[in-house]
């Protein structure tokens, strides 16, 4: 009986991670691939690394690899997960993340928005995120500005973009020439639909994936970038 039980649990396991939404892009460094995860977590394998995104445990991590980097754009709970970042981190692994991330996880290398990391055949750049005008109370936004962070991540002439908890704040409309861009839109911590797709026309990624997005209808989104020239992709990050 307890050998069946093992061998049903190990079929739950399998089928959930073939489940996972996976895209590939070529690159000069050969093909980058990224696991969709849930709601903000993401994988990038490429250039013969590993690098997790925001691994919290809502996500179901069994059978994926270790990281050579681990990338946190902030301390709260549906993006960051010390003890899950214990099981992914190797000795050699790099932790990025804000000075609030460090408090939680003491290996993490502090950054801030401008830094600059290069990690292997991985350039990382460090760039803001924060709310402009939504607010827990008078004064106290979800993500004051200088706390968290996104990131650009370079690799064989791709460029990606994660934009962390977010609205559409100027320096990401000043971005230029990002190949892929993860961009959260959910209320009342980051976009509406509308705002995000107004971000999207002016820095005009390649390709967009809406993320972070629990309980939005992203076809609002969709029909708001209807003719742009960024093609835009949904994905179920809640399978």
């Amino acid at each position: 009986m307890r050998a069946l039980i093992c061998l049903l649990w190990l079929g739950v396991c399998l089928f959930a991670q073939v489940k996972r939404p996976v895209e590939e892009f070529p690159t000069n460094r050969g093909v980058v691939k990224i696991t969709l995860i849930r709601h903000a977590s993401l994988m990038i394998e490429g250039a013969g690394q590993v690098i997790h995104v925001d691994p919290t445990g809502q996500g179901n991590y069994e059978g994926l690899p270790q990281a050579d980097l681990i990338l946190i754009t902030h301390s709260h709970g549906d993006h960051m997960d010390p003890k899950l970042v214990a099981r992914l981190k190797k000795p050699a692994t790099v932790i990025l993340g804000p000075e609030v991330v460090a408090k939680a996880i003491p290996e993490t290398t502090v950054i801030a928005a401008g830094g600059t990391r290069t990690v292997g055949q991985w350039q990382v750049e460090v760039v803001p995120a924060y709310n402009l005008k939504r607010e827990r109370a008078p004064g106290r936004p979800f993500h004051p500005k200088g706390e968290g962070v996104g990131f650009v991540l370079s690799c064989g002439g791709k460029r990606f973009y994660v934009a962390g908890d977010t609205e559409g704040i100027p320096e990401m409309k000043a971005l230029k020439n990002i190949d892929v861009a993860f961009l959260p839109i959910n209320q009342p911590y980051t976009m509406l639909p509308e705002e995000a797709a107004e971000a999207v026309r002016a820095f005009q990624p390649k390709v967009v994936y809406p993320y972070h997005y629990r309980g939005t209808d992203l076809t609002v989104f969709e029909k708001a970038l209807a003719g742009a020239k960024t093609e835009t992709r949904l994905r179920d990050w809640y399978y």
